[in-house]
This record gives structure tokens, sequence and C-alpha cells, in this order.
């Protein structure tokens, strides 16, 4: 057996890691945006013009952190050992899942009615997951050597470039993969109805 035979074990396994600290990170980053909501008194009057507008507003943020992870799991479901993906939402930003992630985050904040909670949540994620991304970048460099040091030197590793965008003409997709991350990114919509029961709480007194 090849030497390079011999490494793919051990990358698939470093691989596996991550990812599972990734998942580790997801839940309990959601989980902290959740109680912040909780204990967090609204900066605005309940049930006024900017309160529920700020409040719509997250809510379209999480809808849109569902449908973009949803979007991404099409496309690098399953395959990220096998293959790094560089379609799709991966030809415009290297890291969509945790750049959805975070417009979920943000939204979640702004359950309680406040811009800048909003913008402290995302912003807090966005650090939590960027130690993962670059752990990832690593074992990336190492499996896939120039041709993935070429693709980061081309695309954002966050902020998405829509000009570099580029599809394929057809998509493998693996719908068990794909539903654990749509049931992943309700998580969510969970934060809509917790922040109304904790407002309702406050203003009960």
């Amino acid at each position: 057996m090849r030497p390079a035979e011999q490494n793919v074990p051990a990358d698939n396994m470093k691989i596996h890691t991550v990812q599972a600290i990734r998942k580790i990170v997801f839940y309990v980053a959601t989980a902290v945006g959740f109680f912040v909501v909780a204990v967090t008194a609204s900066a605005t009057p309940a049930g006024s013009t900017t309160h529920e507008m700020i409040e719509w507003i997250g809510i379209v943020l999480i809808v849109a952190c569902i449908l973009g992870r949803t979007w991404s799991s099409l496309y690098i479901g399953g395959r990220k050992i096998e293959e790094f993906v560089q379609t799709g939402p991966y030809s415009v930003m290297r890291n969509p899942l945790y750049f959805f992630s975070c417009l979920g985050s943000v939204g979640v904040g702004m359950q309680v009615g406040t811009v800048v909670l909003g913008l402290i949540t995302g912003l807090l994620t966005y650090v939590v997951f960027y130690f993962v991304i670059l752990r990832e970048e690593e074992l990336l460099k190492e499996r896939y050597g120039a041709t993935y040091e070429a693709y980061m030197a081309r695309v954002p590793r966050f902020f998405p470039n829509p000009s570099l965008w580029q599809d394929e003409p057809t998509l493998t997709i693996r719908p068990p993969r794909v539903l654990t991350t749509f049931g992943d990114a309700l998580v969510f919509l969970l934060a809509v109805p917790i922040a109304e029961v904790f407002e309702y709480f406050q203003e009960a007194g």
C-alpha cells in the first residue's frame, strides 16, 4: 500500500473530528443565544412599531439562515471528506454554512427588539466558528495541497463575492444529509417563541 493511501483513514478521522466539534459549537452557540435572548430586557417598548420591525427583520434573517444552510448542504452534504466542493455557494465563499449560521444568530439576538444584541450574538458566533474554520483549512490544505491553496487565494473565506459564481450541470443530492442540516437550522426558529414567552413574563413582572 502506498503512503498516500495509508494516510487517507487518518485524514478522514481528523475531518470527522472537526465536523463533530463544529456541530457541538453550533449547538452551544445556539443555546447561548437563546439564554441571552431569554434574560435580556428589550431596548424598545414591546408592541411598538420599532420593536416589531426589529423582530420581523430577525425572523427574516433566521429564515435566510435555514434556507441558506439547506441550499449549501445540497452541494456539500456527505462530500466534504471525499472531495472539496468549489461550486454553488462554495464558489462565492469558502464557508457558507458558517455564514448563514451567523445570519441566524443575528436574527436570534434581534428577537428581543434590539439590533445591538443581534450584532453581538452574530459577532460571538463568528468568533467561535473562526477557530473551527482555521482548523478545517489546515486539514484541507494537508489533504488537497496546492489545489486548495489556489481555491483559498481565489475565494473569500466568509463574505460572498457573487461575481465568482460557478455551478455544475448536474448535482448529486443526498437527502439524509440535507434533511439533517435543515433540522439543525430549524433550531434557530425556537428563538421566536422563547423570546415571546420571556417578553410576556417580563411585562408581567
